[in-house]
Parts: C-alpha cells; structure tokens; sequence
C-alpha cells in the first residue's frame, strides 16, 4: 500500500508500492534529499561489504592484507571501488584479480549512475510559488468571489502562466453511495503573458458554480476541498516550472479578503512584500482587489 499526500489532502492506493525496485530512476529522483543520501550510504556501504567477504573469505587473495582482517579487506574494497590503489595491498592471486576487476566495474558503473542521478536532482527546475495559506471568499464586483493569492518569490519574471482551480466534493447518490465528485472552477483570468509580482485567482460564485450558495458549514459538510494548479514559463531557465497546492474546506475563510501587498517606493517602483502575501481581514464593503494582473 502506497500513502500519498498533497499538502493537507492524503490518501492511499493499495495493490502500488511507493518503493517499487523495478523503476530505480523514479524512485531515486522522488526521494527526499536525506532519503537519497541515506540510500547512497547504504548501497556504497552494502558494496563495499560484498567484496570486502569475497576477500576475506580467501585468505592471501589481497597481499600484505593482515590474516583474518575484514578491516583490512574492507579498505581494499573501497580502493578498489574507486579505482585509487595506494599500492600497499593488491591482488596477488588470480582469485584477487578477479574480484578486483570486477569491482573496478562496479564502481565505474556507481560513479556514472550517481552523477547521473546527482545532476538530474540538482538540475529539476522549482516554480519557487509563495500560495496564500487560505482561500478566501469575498465580495468583488458586487458578487462573492472565491479567491487564492499566489506570489512569485523568484528574483526574475515568470512568462507565460497559466492556473486551474478545481474543487473536490464528497456527495450522496440517490442510492446511498458516497461519491466524489471533482469540477472545474472557472477563473476570471486562467491565463497571464508576464508573472511579475503576484496573482489573485478569482471565481464568481454565481449560479453557474458548484459552490453556489456554500458557507463555511457546507463546505466542511461536503469535505470541498479546493486545488490549485500553476505552469509557468521561467526564461532564465528555459523550462517550464509548475506547482499545486490544496485546501482543506477549514482553510477557506468566509468573509474575509487578503490585505494589500504591495506597496510603492518612493520612487515609484511598486514593492511586494511576501510575508503579507496571505495576510486577511474583513471584508468591509466592495474594495477593488489589489491585484493588477486582474484588471483587463
């Protein structure tokens, strides 16, 4: 069984295995950063132990090696594995010489596999998106408006981007039978040329939503849990970078709007502060949403 999560969203798939063998790549690439040096460890360690008993069970296979002196083949093994050879113990049978090419192998093999994986896991773009820690739902344009603010916390302009908001609902068939139910949200805005600052996405709760008419209660009665989805186009790298992020029906705040963020230098030039990205407060009459990306 297989647990998966998505931010606050978890759930699990049986008949899958998350640590499946016979898809190494995935599995290295998906793996945390401590995972994946753990696991390194762990295999160069395993490796090492391998050869160094298929030494030290021949006794005089490895020259100068003291007599019964796992140690000693041990150390022989990792010279060996990376192909320094101090010189001091060699092979001196044919048995050794054996063993000793084929772990040079092995250890050309490691080295070219770990600096394949290395690069691929430090070369993996990140979006770098800063996303509101709650959805709010707010008056705009005289109309309640389901809202998510999302700021660029790269250095540079993102090209290019693109959202999808969708809500995940958990409803009762006339039969009885629990049914979950997922819909897309449609955006004031699904599409922007240039990501400079941040986003607000927007949907009128109007009698073509699904979430005409909910309330907090509703919300959390029908488990509406609300996703969000971003690609962009980053030019300094040349790729596009994506993230998602989900909320609970708990986490939208009924009510509320988000703060300004932005405010402007004295020169002029507007400045985005990112740790009031997601900061509220009561929605109190029909403000404009600060928000340029909004205005057509």
């Amino acid at each position: 069984m297989a647990r998966v999560r998505l931010g606050t969203y978890e759930f699990k798939k049986r008949g899958v295995s998350r640590f499946d063998l016979r898809d190494p790549y995935h599995l290295a690439v998906a793996l945390t950063w401590p995972q994946f040096l753990a696991a390194l460890l762990a295999l160069y360690l395993s490796v090492n132990v391998v050869f160094a008993a298929l030494f030290w069970l021949v006794p005089g296979s490895v020259a100068h090696a003291r007599a019964n002196s796992f140690a000693d083949a041990f150390f022989f093994s990792i010279e060996t594995l990376a192909t320094v050879g101090y010189g001091e113990m060699y092979p001196a049978t044919f048995y050794g010489h054996a063993v000793a090419a084929t772990e040079i192998v092995c250890g050309l093999a490691f080295v070219a596999i770990l600096t394949g994986l290395t690069f691929v896991r430090f070369s993996r773009p990140r979006a770098k998106l800063v996303f509101a820690a709650n959805p709010v739902v707010a008056m705009h344009n005289g109309k309640p408006t389901l809202m998510v603010r999302i700021g660029n916390a790269r250095a540079t302009v993102l090209a290019d981007a693109k959202a999808q908001l969708n809500v995940v609902r958990t409803e009762t068939t006339a039969e009885g039978n629990l049914f979950h139910h997922a819909q897309e949200l449609r955006l004031e805005r699904a599409h922007i040329p240039i990501f400079p600052l941040f986003w607000t996405l927007m949907h009128v709760l109007d009698e073509r939503s699904p979430l005409h008419g909910y309330d907090m209660a509703r919300a959390i009665e029908t488990d509406a849990q609300v996703f969000v989805m971003l690609n962009a186009r980053d030019p300094t790298l040349a790729t596009t970078v994506h993230d998602i992020r989900n909320y609970a029906p708990e986490d939208i705040r009924f009510g509320m709007r988000y703060r300004d963020a932005v405010t402007t230098a004295e020169d002029g030039t507007p400045v985005l502060d990112l740790t009031k990205i997601g900061e509220l407060e009561p929605d109190v009459g029909d403000r404009q949403e600060q928000d340029w990306t909004e205005r057509e």
